[in-house]
Formats: C-alpha cells, sequence, structure tokens
C-alpha cells in the first residue's frame, strides 16, 4: 500500500535542529504519526539534502546525526524506497517545465506522485498548490488556502 504523505527536507531539518519550538514539535507531531502508521515517505534526495543541512550545522562526525539517519531518515525512506532513475528525471524535468518549481522541487514532486501520495508537506512551494492529483501542504502555515 502506498504512502500517502510525502515529505520535504525542510520538515526534517526542523525536527533535528529545534530552533524554532513551534515548528519543531509540528514537525515531531507529524513525522511520529506518519511513521507509526507507515504513511509517510521520503526520496533519496530528501535523506541527502537533510543530510547536508544538519551535518553541516551540526558538525561533521556528529553522532546526533548518525542516531538522526539511522532512526528516522532510513526506517521513513524504506516506507516506499524512492529512488533515482531515468523516469523520476525526465518527470522533474516535466513538472518544471510546467509549473516553474526549481528543479530540485521538481524533482520532490515528481518523487511525492511517483510515491502515490496524495500530499506533499513542503514548507518551500504553494500552500494548496494541486499537481497531478497532489497536494502540497505547508504544515507550518497558519492559514491554509481554500
Amino acid at each position: 500500500m502506498p504512502a500517502e504523505n510525502f515529505f520535504d527536507s525542510n520538515i526534517f531539518v526542523y525536527l533535528f535542529e529545534r530552533t524554532d519550538f513551534d515548528k519543531y514539535l509540528r514537525a515531531r507531531a507529524l513525522v511520529s504519526e506518519n511513521l507509526a502508521n507507515r504513511s509517510g515517505c521520503i526520496s533519496y534526495q530528501v535523506v541527502q539534502e537533510t543530510l547536508n543541512v544538519i551535518a553541516r550545522r551540526a558538525g561533521a562526525g556528529s553522532e546526533r546525526v548518525a542516531r538522526f539517519l539511522q532512526e528516522t531518515l532510513i526506517p521513513f525512506w524504506q516506507i516506499n524506497q524512492i529512488n533515482p532513475t531515468p523516469e523520476l528525471y525526465r518527470s522533474g524535468l516535466n513538472i518544471q517545465a510546467r509549473y516553474g518549481f526549481s528543479f530540485y522541487d521538481s524533482l520532490i514532486v515528481a518523487a511525492a506522485l511517483e510515491a502515490g501520495c496524495s500530499t506533499l508537506y513542503s514548507e518551500d512551494m504553494q500552500d494548496g498548490q494541486q499537481i497531478e492529483g497532489l497536494t502540497i501542504r505547508n504544515p507550518f502555515a497558519e492559514t491554509r488556502a481554500t
């Protein structure tokens, strides 16, 4: 059964860093619920982007980063195991051309669609935007677009 929700890397950065307590609490609730229910997933790209940000900020070789990878990112990725393929790259290019997202955001959208998700949680894209049956939701937005 495919996961319902796809998570962008910013959700995991807030979960790891805890610098914005409200965003940390929201990220923690979403990640915990979706991991427990196996209703959320991420792609290889989300793992890489998250590790790039948190390892740079926490310091290379950080045991906390390694633990976060093992306890949070890998289990989330294992739900659907979205990996790079020629088709994913083509889909990303098509989404970029059609919607004007950056290439990396387009790959996130393409991975969410490939996983069969209905919701993409990200604060980097327009809350409420619909893309081929996928709804983008900013979990940190105070009000939602209707």
